[in-house]
């Protein structure tokens, strides 16, 4: 298969731009792009846009992205809409890198963009009660919360304010890891106070303000073990990459020494597992492949981005991943493991805890953040020496796990 690269990438800051269309947000991540890779828009050979909100927010359905390209110079090129729930960003980016290894052009892009903060906040949260089976969602529902049976519930911890169901999901995800493992809320909020520190040195966070784990734990309760700061926002935002074989890298002259190479990119949807079948666990059997495809092991890996909707995400997918033993990702994260300086450095970004999550723009924005890291331009989140990255990035649910999960590998 051919090898692909990435010449550039860009994205946004992430947050709430209330003055700013999805257009404006969408342009500023191209341009950025195609600066970083020193091209122009009319050397694209196909674009794949990932966007989720556009029909139920902004009532453009059918053809997002052809509308969305058309008002910032992207016309005549094959356009392909992506929709794959958190991980559509990431999925646009793996057909990239499909069309490129199929020889369809030579230089591609992947762009994901989100407006979600609109004047009816219920409606924006809607968006989350569509990613499962919505014939069954009393079922899915019951199933999932589940999970979380057998865990005492202290008093005080159920916020009096709507939230969306997904975090009663996560709460009880985090629920049966407690009384299946042993891991303890103080773990959680360790991942918390983390990402939240490593976000004060991203100029593209949506929150720049460090916790302690003290802080984390004495917040505003959501549904426990889950407190406010342990939880994804509302975000705006847009990211894209521009992708190339190395035919395409030399039409366009890219400083190869910036080029970064796709090592894997696998995408897998969810089987009907067992709760008692941990190994067989989507994003596992999905991490596996990708490390087969690279030809390296977690051992290997020397920074992590990671799908933390919630806190507890974090802790299961570095378990996953094998950055952690089953049932250790928590004791991982309360030693510091994780954190800059630490072992295996996960989430230098902030996560989507504190970095934000624009569903579409997301895994784009993970991928951007392990590009700046190999090309040794992160400044003080910086990896020292950094090689080899690894990226996941899940969306919606089925069964007991995610519908989609996206895992990529990247190389310096």
């Amino acid at each position: 298969m051919s090898t692909i690269y990435i010449a550039g990438i860009a994205m946004t800051v992430f947050g709430r731009h209330l003055e700013r269309s999805l257009d404006d947000l969408a342009r500023e991540a191209l341009d950025g792009a195609l600066k970083d890779a020193k091209c122009g828009r009319l050397d694209l050979g196909i674009a794949f846009y990932a966007g989720m909100t556009n029909g139920p927010l902004q009532g453009q359905i059918s053809i997002p992205g052809q509308v969305v390209f058309s008002k910032i110079g992207i016309e005549s090129i094959p356009v392909y809409n992506v929709e794959n729930a958190c991980a559509s960003g990431s999925s646009a980016f793996n057909l990239a890198v499909q069309s490129l290894q199929a020889g369809t052009t030579d230089i591609a892009l992947a762009l994901g963009a989100e407006k979600m903060n609109i004047p009816d906040k219920a409606r924006a949260f809607q968006i989350f009660e569509g990613g499962w089976d919505v014939s069954r969602v009393d079922e899915n529902y019951q199933t999932l919360v589940n999970m979380g049976e057998g865990v005492e519930i202290p008093e005080g911890s159920e916020s009096d304010k709507p939230y969306s169901r997904f975090m009663a999901i996560y709460a009880a995800m985090c629920r049966y890891h407690m009384k299946t493992y042993g891991t303890t809320q103080r773990q959680i909020a360790a991942v918390s106070a983390k990402n939240h520190t490593h976000s004060v040195h991203n100029p593209f966070s949506q929150f720049r303000k460090p916790f302690t784990i003290e802080e984390i734990l004495a917040a505003p309760p959501i549904t426990y073990p889950i407190t406010l700061p342990m939880c994804a926002p509302l975000s705006d935002g847009a990211a894209a990459a521009i992708l190339c074989t190395e035919e395409g890298l030399k039409r366009i002259g890219a400083d190869r020494s910036r080029c970064i190479k796709v090592s894997a990119s696998v995408i897998r949807s969810f089987s009907h597992r067992r709760l008692d079948q941990p190994e067989l666990n989507i994003a596992r059997l999905a991490a596996d492949h990708a490390y087969d495809l690279a030809g390296l092991g977690p051992e290997d890996i020397d920074v992590a981005e990671v799908h933390d909707a919630s806190a507890m995400g974090e802790i299961i997918q570095v378990e996953n991943l094998r950055l952690a033993e089953l049932g250790m990702g928590g004791p991982c994260a309360e030693r510091g493991d994780f954190t800059l300086g630490g072992r295996i450095p996960v989430n230098p970004s902030g996560g989507l805890e504190s970095k934000g999550h624009p569903i579409s723009a997301t895994g784009l924005g993970q991928l951007c953040e392990l590009v700046t890291q190999l090309r040794g331009e992160a400044g003080k989140r910086q990896i020292e020496g950094a090689r080899h990255a690894i990226q996941e990035n899940g969306g919606g649910l089925q069964g007991i796990e995610e519908a989609a999960v996206a895992i990529h590998i990247l190389s310096k």
